[in-house]
């Protein structure tokens, strides 16, 4: 049995010591949010908070995460969809079909919460996130609209289908 702090609740979960972490959270607890994309710790789609950190879900075993320990998923970093991340993600339309997206969004509210004012080489060595539609540059900008609270300050233009720009 292994005691996890998952998204501010203290849980009890049985599963072998080397489950993926990644399963615990889908499988168990419901917390689908966070995807199953390599399962070897490349595409970044299993990405959740410990502690504040960006970790790959896929590959940490369940008993190496402390009973002290806070994990965040998607579903935890705000239930509502107000973090500033994905307020930005919304607003400048970053994901295409939005798989990989709660990953991005883990691994850039993380990059935020350690460098509020990222630059782009900041963002470069944080965002190690693999996304096959290839939306990597409405990621950068909606990170610095995030760190700005301005998603025009991020530089990036997006034409909506009711005719508005953001």
């Amino acid at each position: 049995m292994a005691r996890l702090t998952v998204n501010g609740k203290v849980l009890d979960v049985e599963a072998e010591p080397d489950t993926p972490l990644l399963w615990v959270l889908r499988e168990q607890l419901g917390l689908t949010g966070t995807k199953y994309g390599c399962g070897i710790a490349q595409c970044g789609s299993c990405t959740v908070h410990i502690d504040g950190a960006a970790v790959r879900s896929c590959v940490r075993p369940v008993s190496t995460v402390g009973p002290g320990e806070k994990i965040v998923t998607i579903e935890g970093l705000s239930p509502t969809g107000s973090h500033p991340v994905q307020k930005a993600w919304s607003a400048l339309d970053v994901p295409q079909c939005g798989y990989c997206q709660s990953g991005m969004i883990m691994a850039a509210a993380s990059l935020l919460a350690s460098t509020p004012d990222p630059s782009d080489a900041d963002i470069d060595a944080a965002m190690t996130n693999l996304c096959r539609c290839g939306t990597y540059n409405r990621v950068r900008a909606a990170i610095k609209a995030a760190a700005r609270g301005d998603a025009k300050a991020a530089g990036l233009s997006i034409l909506h289908a009711d005719g508005s720009t953001t």
